[in-house]
């Protein structure tokens, strides 16, 4: 468990920086240089992804349980499931979908998150779970707060939108199809 731990709090510590101290990340994208700092961002991010995995295929092995959800929560899991993958590309293809939700990318995290949670009772389940889902709810409310920062984008189409909606569906049912149970060894229907 410690390393799904260890993991965690590198993933979701430096993606917390702009939540805690927006002022100190400025600071220190503008002393390191804008790439270095980006640089190092994405390489803590990947050693705390790596750290996620491994530990939580190591927690796997000795489960805790904490609860045992009722069956139907399952099939609500897999209608919250539904709109993940496209409000994910919706964040990075601009269109109605990400002027109206303004941050489709956290909804997406929150749904996956909570339908997870709703279908997993064990102890390493609620540790990812509930970290990515508490991580997105504070940074929600901690960029109604913040200055946006200018980032780079596709020019926002309505286009984009069909874009997300039929990659992200297609993605979706690879997932339930087979792809989760080839990366992550649990198959979330059965065929």
């Amino acid at each position: 468990m410690t390393v799904l731990i260890v993991g965690l709090v590198l993933f979701l510590g430096i993606h917390s920086l702009s939540i805690i101290n927006d002022p100190l990340r400025n600071r220190m994208a503008q002393s390191l240089g804008e790439w270095p700092f980006k640089g190092l961002y994405a390489l803590v991010s990947a050693i705390g992804l790596i750290a996620i995995i491994w530990g939580y295929g190591l927690a796997r092995l000795d489960p805790v349980s904490l609860y045992v959800p009722p069956t139907g929560l399952r099939h609500l899991a897999m209608v919250l499931l539904i709109p993940v993958f496209p409000l994910f590309l919706a964040a990075y293809l601009p269109g109605r979908i990400k002027t109206t939700l303004k941050h489709p990318m956290l909804v997406a995290v929150k749904l996956w998150a909570l339908a997870h949670l709703l279908a997993n009772g064990m102890l390493h389940d609620v540790l990812l779970f509930g970290g990515f889902l508490a991580w997105a709810v504070v940074d929600r409310i901690s960029l109604k707060r913040r200055q946006p920062r200018a980032t780079p984008a596709l020019p926002t189409t309505g286009f984009n939108d069909i874009i997300a909606i039929v990659a992200g569906l297609a993605l979706y049912a690879a997932f339930i199809t087979g792809l989760h149970a080839k990366l992550i060894g649990v198959a979330p229907v059965a065929f």
